[in-house]
Protein backbone atom coordinates (compact mmCIF):
# COMPACT_ATOMS: atom_id res chain seq x y z
CA UNK A 1 0.00 0.00 0.00
CA UNK A 2 3.01 2.26 0.25
CA UNK A 3 2.97 3.20 -3.45
CA UNK A 4 -0.64 4.46 -2.97
CA UNK A 5 -0.37 6.06 0.46
CA UNK A 6 3.04 7.76 0.10
CA UNK A 7 1.84 10.17 -2.64
CA UNK A 8 -1.35 10.76 -0.62
CA UNK A 9 0.75 11.83 2.39
CA UNK A 10 2.17 14.60 0.24
CA UNK A 11 -1.22 15.56 -1.20
CA UNK A 12 -3.07 15.57 2.15
CA UNK A 13 -0.33 17.39 4.02
CA UNK A 14 0.20 19.75 1.05
CA UNK A 15 -3.46 20.84 1.02
CA UNK A 16 -3.39 21.40 4.77
CA UNK A 17 -0.17 23.44 4.56
CA UNK A 18 -1.51 25.62 1.73
CA UNK A 19 -4.76 26.37 3.60
CA UNK A 20 -2.76 26.91 6.81
CA UNK A 21 -0.55 29.51 5.11
CA UNK A 22 -3.60 31.27 3.63
CA UNK A 23 -5.33 31.51 7.04
CA UNK A 24 -2.25 32.30 9.16
CA UNK A 25 -2.40 36.09 8.56
CA UNK A 26 -6.05 36.06 9.76
CA UNK A 27 -6.04 33.77 12.82
CA UNK A 28 -2.34 33.32 13.56
CA UNK A 29 0.16 30.71 12.42
CA UNK A 30 -0.05 28.54 15.57
CA UNK A 31 -3.77 29.04 16.17
CA UNK A 32 -6.01 26.01 16.63
CA UNK A 33 -8.60 27.76 14.46
CA UNK A 34 -6.11 27.88 11.60
CA UNK A 35 -5.26 24.17 11.83
CA UNK A 36 -8.89 23.11 12.39
CA UNK A 37 -10.05 25.09 9.36
CA UNK A 38 -7.21 23.54 7.37
CA UNK A 39 -8.75 20.13 8.06
CA UNK A 40 -12.25 21.40 7.23
CA UNK A 41 -10.93 22.90 3.99
CA UNK A 42 -9.39 19.54 3.12
CA UNK A 43 -12.82 17.91 3.55
CA UNK A 44 -14.53 20.48 1.31
CA UNK A 45 -11.94 20.01 -1.43
CA UNK A 46 -12.10 16.20 -1.32
CA UNK A 47 -15.90 16.03 -1.27
CA UNK A 48 -16.16 18.54 -4.12
CA UNK A 49 -13.88 16.34 -6.23
CA UNK A 50 -15.99 13.29 -5.32
CA UNK A 51 -19.31 14.82 -6.49
CA UNK A 52 -19.23 12.93 -9.86
CA UNK A 53 -18.78 9.65 -7.96
CA UNK A 54 -21.63 10.62 -5.64
CA UNK A 55 -23.91 11.13 -8.65
CA UNK A 56 -22.98 7.66 -9.93
CA UNK A 57 -23.68 6.24 -6.48
CA UNK A 58 -27.18 7.77 -6.43
CA UNK A 59 -27.97 6.40 -9.90
CA UNK A 60 -26.72 2.95 -8.93
CA UNK A 61 -28.72 2.89 -5.70
CA UNK A 62 -31.90 3.88 -7.54
CA UNK A 63 -31.35 1.24 -10.22
CA UNK A 64 -30.76 -1.47 -7.62
CA UNK A 65 -33.83 -0.41 -5.65
CA UNK A 66 -35.96 -0.64 -8.79
CA UNK A 67 -34.48 -4.06 -9.63
CA UNK A 68 -34.92 -5.45 -6.12
CA UNK A 69 -38.15 -7.39 -6.90
CA UNK A 70 -36.51 -8.97 -9.97
CA UNK A 71 -33.43 -9.87 -7.93
CA UNK A 72 -35.66 -11.50 -5.33
CA UNK A 73 -37.37 -13.61 -8.00
CA UNK A 74 -34.04 -14.80 -9.39
CA UNK A 75 -32.79 -15.71 -5.94
CA UNK A 76 -35.93 -17.71 -5.20
CA UNK A 77 -35.93 -19.40 -8.62
CA UNK A 78 -32.29 -20.50 -8.42
CA UNK A 79 -31.94 -20.85 -4.65
CA UNK A 80 -30.43 -24.33 -5.08
CA UNK A 81 -28.01 -23.32 -7.83
CA UNK A 82 -25.71 -20.51 -6.69
CA UNK A 83 -23.75 -20.41 -9.93
CA UNK A 84 -26.84 -20.02 -12.09
CA UNK A 85 -28.17 -17.44 -9.62
CA UNK A 86 -24.99 -15.37 -9.95
CA UNK A 87 -25.08 -15.63 -13.75
CA UNK A 88 -28.69 -14.45 -13.91
CA UNK A 89 -28.03 -11.57 -11.50
CA UNK A 90 -25.00 -10.44 -13.52
CA UNK A 91 -27.12 -10.64 -16.68
CA UNK A 92 -29.77 -8.49 -14.98
CA UNK A 93 -27.15 -5.91 -13.91
CA UNK A 94 -25.66 -5.82 -17.40
CA UNK A 95 -29.06 -5.45 -19.03
CA UNK A 96 -29.92 -2.44 -16.88
CA UNK A 97 -26.36 -1.06 -16.88
CA UNK A 98 -25.88 -1.05 -13.13
CA UNK A 99 -23.50 -2.60 -10.61
CA UNK A 100 -23.84 -3.14 -6.84
CA UNK A 101 -20.25 -1.99 -6.36
CA UNK A 102 -20.99 1.45 -7.84
CA UNK A 103 -22.74 2.49 -4.62
CA UNK A 104 -19.50 1.83 -2.71
CA UNK A 105 -17.22 3.93 -4.95
CA UNK A 106 -17.33 7.15 -2.87
CA UNK A 107 -16.52 5.21 0.32
CA UNK A 108 -13.71 3.28 -1.39
CA UNK A 109 -12.35 6.49 -2.92
CA UNK A 110 -12.25 8.16 0.50
CA UNK A 111 -10.62 5.22 2.30
CA UNK A 112 -7.00 5.83 1.14
CA UNK A 113 -7.37 9.55 1.83
CA UNK A 114 -8.73 8.82 5.29
CA UNK A 115 -5.84 6.46 6.09
CA UNK A 116 -3.32 9.01 4.78
CA UNK A 117 -4.87 11.76 6.91
CA UNK A 118 -5.00 9.46 9.93
CA UNK A 119 -1.27 8.69 9.49
CA UNK A 120 -0.36 12.37 9.10
CA UNK A 121 -2.38 13.48 12.15
CA UNK A 122 -1.31 10.43 14.15
CA UNK A 123 2.31 11.36 13.42
CA UNK A 124 1.65 14.82 14.82
CA UNK A 125 0.56 13.19 18.08
CA UNK A 126 3.81 11.26 18.48
CA UNK A 127 6.51 12.35 20.90
CA UNK A 128 8.42 13.94 19.22
CA UNK A 129 5.97 14.80 16.40
CA UNK A 130 6.71 13.02 13.11
CA UNK A 131 6.77 14.93 9.84
CA UNK A 132 4.94 13.49 6.81
CA UNK A 133 4.93 14.73 3.22
CA UNK A 134 5.13 18.52 3.04
CA UNK A 135 4.50 18.82 6.77
CA UNK A 136 7.90 19.77 8.20
CA UNK A 137 9.04 18.88 11.72
CA UNK A 138 8.49 22.49 12.79
CA UNK A 139 4.93 22.55 11.41
CA UNK A 140 4.19 19.13 12.92
CA UNK A 141 5.26 20.36 16.37
CA UNK A 142 3.18 23.51 15.91
CA UNK A 143 0.11 21.51 14.84
CA UNK A 144 0.51 19.16 17.82
CA UNK A 145 0.06 22.10 20.18
CA UNK A 146 -2.86 23.65 18.25
CA UNK A 147 -6.10 23.40 20.21
CA UNK A 148 -9.71 22.77 19.27
CA UNK A 149 -11.93 24.18 22.04
CA UNK A 150 -9.00 23.85 24.45
CA UNK A 151 -8.00 20.29 23.41
CA UNK A 152 -4.87 19.60 21.31
CA UNK A 153 -5.91 18.18 17.91
CA UNK A 154 -3.22 15.51 18.19
CA UNK A 155 -4.74 13.90 21.32
CA UNK A 156 -7.08 10.89 21.55
CA UNK A 157 -9.67 9.87 24.14
CA UNK A 158 -7.69 6.82 25.30
CA UNK A 159 -4.29 8.47 24.99
CA UNK A 160 -4.95 11.45 27.24
CA UNK A 161 -5.94 12.00 30.85
CA UNK A 162 -6.92 15.60 30.15
CA UNK A 163 -10.61 16.15 31.00
CA UNK A 164 -11.02 18.74 28.23
CA UNK A 165 -9.67 16.27 25.65
CA UNK A 166 -12.11 13.61 26.82
CA UNK A 167 -15.10 15.99 26.70
CA UNK A 168 -14.21 17.26 23.21
CA UNK A 169 -13.62 13.75 21.85
CA UNK A 170 -16.89 12.46 23.31
CA UNK A 171 -18.81 15.37 21.76
CA UNK A 172 -17.17 14.83 18.37
CA UNK A 173 -17.80 11.07 18.51
CA UNK A 174 -21.43 11.76 19.41
CA UNK A 175 -21.67 14.17 16.46
CA UNK A 176 -20.19 11.53 14.15
CA UNK A 177 -22.67 8.89 15.32
CA UNK A 178 -25.73 11.17 15.24
CA UNK A 179 -24.99 12.53 11.76
CA UNK A 180 -24.40 8.98 10.48
CA UNK A 181 -27.73 7.82 11.93
CA UNK A 182 -29.75 10.82 10.70
CA UNK A 183 -28.20 10.63 7.22
CA UNK A 184 -29.12 6.96 6.89
CA UNK A 185 -32.60 7.48 8.35
CA UNK A 186 -33.20 10.43 6.03
CA UNK A 187 -32.48 8.13 3.09
CA UNK A 188 -34.80 5.40 4.37
CA UNK A 189 -37.74 7.63 5.34
CA UNK A 190 -37.69 10.12 2.45
CA UNK A 191 -35.44 8.76 -0.27
CA UNK A 192 -36.52 5.15 -0.85
CA UNK A 193 -39.57 3.91 -2.78
CA UNK A 194 -42.43 2.42 -0.79
CA UNK A 195 -41.82 -1.30 -1.25
CA UNK A 196 -42.73 -4.32 0.81
CA UNK A 197 -39.86 -4.94 3.23
CA UNK A 198 -40.04 -8.70 2.65
CA UNK A 199 -39.40 -8.16 -1.08
CA UNK A 200 -36.75 -5.50 -0.79
CA UNK A 201 -33.19 -6.56 0.02
CA UNK A 202 -31.94 -2.98 -0.19
CA UNK A 203 -34.32 -1.93 2.59
CA UNK A 204 -33.09 -4.73 4.82
CA UNK A 205 -29.47 -3.67 4.22
CA UNK A 206 -30.34 -0.05 4.94
CA UNK A 207 -31.89 -1.03 8.27
CA UNK A 208 -28.71 -2.89 9.27
CA UNK A 209 -26.52 0.07 8.29
CA UNK A 210 -28.83 2.47 10.17
CA UNK A 211 -27.81 1.00 13.53
CA UNK A 212 -24.46 -0.64 12.72
CA UNK A 213 -22.49 2.34 11.41
CA UNK A 214 -23.15 4.66 14.41
CA UNK A 215 -21.99 1.89 16.73
CA UNK A 216 -18.80 1.39 14.67
CA UNK A 217 -18.03 5.11 14.84
CA UNK A 218 -18.70 5.24 18.58
CA UNK A 219 -16.44 2.27 19.32
CA UNK A 220 -13.56 3.15 16.98
CA UNK A 221 -13.68 6.91 17.63
CA UNK A 222 -11.91 6.64 20.99
CA UNK A 223 -8.71 5.77 19.10
CA UNK A 224 -8.88 8.69 16.65
CA UNK A 225 -6.95 11.95 17.19
CA UNK A 226 -9.19 15.00 17.51
CA UNK A 227 -7.97 16.17 14.09
CA UNK A 228 -9.33 12.99 12.50
CA UNK A 229 -12.62 13.38 14.41
CA UNK A 230 -12.92 16.92 13.02
CA UNK A 231 -12.33 15.57 9.51
CA UNK A 232 -14.88 12.75 9.86
CA UNK A 233 -17.55 14.91 11.56
CA UNK A 234 -17.24 17.51 8.79
CA UNK A 235 -17.48 14.74 6.17
CA UNK A 236 -20.68 13.43 7.78
CA UNK A 237 -22.23 16.90 7.86
CA UNK A 238 -21.35 17.39 4.19
CA UNK A 239 -22.90 14.00 3.33
CA UNK A 240 -26.09 14.86 5.23
CA UNK A 241 -26.44 18.22 3.46
CA UNK A 242 -25.62 16.78 0.05
CA UNK A 243 -28.14 13.98 0.46
CA UNK A 244 -30.80 16.38 1.79
CA UNK A 245 -30.40 18.50 -1.35
CA UNK A 246 -30.62 15.50 -3.70
CA UNK A 247 -33.68 14.05 -1.94
CA UNK A 248 -35.43 17.43 -1.98
CA UNK A 249 -34.54 18.47 -5.54
CA UNK A 250 -34.14 15.17 -7.37
CA UNK A 251 -35.84 12.43 -5.33
CA UNK A 252 -36.06 8.76 -6.26
CA UNK A 253 -39.27 8.02 -8.25
CA UNK A 254 -41.85 6.39 -6.01
CA UNK A 255 -40.30 7.67 -2.77
CA UNK A 256 -42.21 9.86 -0.25
CA UNK A 257 -39.99 12.81 -1.22
CA UNK A 258 -40.87 12.23 -4.90
CA UNK A 259 -44.59 12.22 -4.09
CA UNK A 260 -44.24 15.45 -2.11
CA UNK A 261 -42.36 17.08 -4.99
CA UNK A 262 -45.00 16.00 -7.52
CA UNK A 263 -47.73 17.40 -5.27
CA UNK A 264 -45.90 20.74 -5.01
CA UNK A 265 -45.39 20.90 -8.77
CA UNK A 266 -49.07 20.12 -9.36
CA UNK A 267 -50.12 22.81 -6.90
CA UNK A 268 -47.77 25.34 -8.46
CA UNK A 269 -49.01 24.65 -11.99
CA UNK A 270 -52.63 24.79 -10.86
CA UNK A 271 -53.49 21.18 -11.63
CA UNK A 272 -54.84 20.19 -8.23
CA UNK A 273 -57.70 17.78 -7.90
CA UNK A 274 -60.69 19.49 -9.60
CA UNK A 275 -63.08 19.19 -6.65
CA UNK A 276 -60.65 20.63 -4.12
CA UNK A 277 -60.10 24.29 -3.38
CA UNK A 278 -56.92 25.81 -1.81
CA UNK A 279 -58.52 25.96 1.63
CA UNK A 280 -59.14 22.24 1.71
CA UNK A 281 -62.93 22.48 1.27
CA UNK A 282 -64.96 20.99 -1.54
CA UNK A 283 -65.94 23.34 -4.34
CA UNK A 284 -69.46 22.90 -5.60
CA UNK A 285 -69.05 24.86 -8.82
CA UNK A 286 -66.40 26.22 -11.14
CA UNK A 287 -64.70 29.36 -9.78
CA UNK A 288 -65.55 32.49 -11.78
CA UNK A 289 -62.79 34.72 -13.18
CA UNK A 290 -62.10 37.81 -11.13
CA UNK A 291 -63.45 41.08 -12.42
CA UNK A 292 -66.49 39.54 -14.06
CA UNK A 293 -69.99 39.84 -12.65
CA UNK A 294 -72.46 37.04 -12.76
CA UNK A 295 -74.88 37.69 -15.60
CA UNK A 296 -78.58 37.40 -14.61
CA UNK A 297 -80.49 34.70 -16.38
CA UNK A 298 -82.99 35.99 -18.92
CA UNK A 299 -86.55 34.78 -18.57
CA UNK A 300 -88.03 33.24 -21.65
CA UNK A 301 -91.25 34.84 -22.84
CA UNK A 302 -94.16 32.52 -23.20
CA UNK A 303 -95.74 32.49 -26.64
CA UNK A 304 -99.43 33.11 -26.79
Amino acid sequence: MGFILDPLYWIVSGVMVVIHRALSPVFGEASGVTWSLSIVGLVILIRTLLIPLFVKQIKSQRALTALSPEMKKIQQKYKDDRQKQSEELMKLYKEHKTNPMASCFPILAQAPIFFALFTVLNGIGKNPPQARGTLTTELAAQAAKAEFFGAPISQTFLGSSNVTVKIVTVLLIALMSITTFTTQRQLMVKGMPKLDASNNMMLQQQKIMLYLFPVIFAVSGVNFPIGVLIYWSTTNLWTWGQQFYVIKRNPTPGSPAWEELQAKKAKKSGTETPNENPTGGVATEEPKPTGQREQPKKKKKKRK
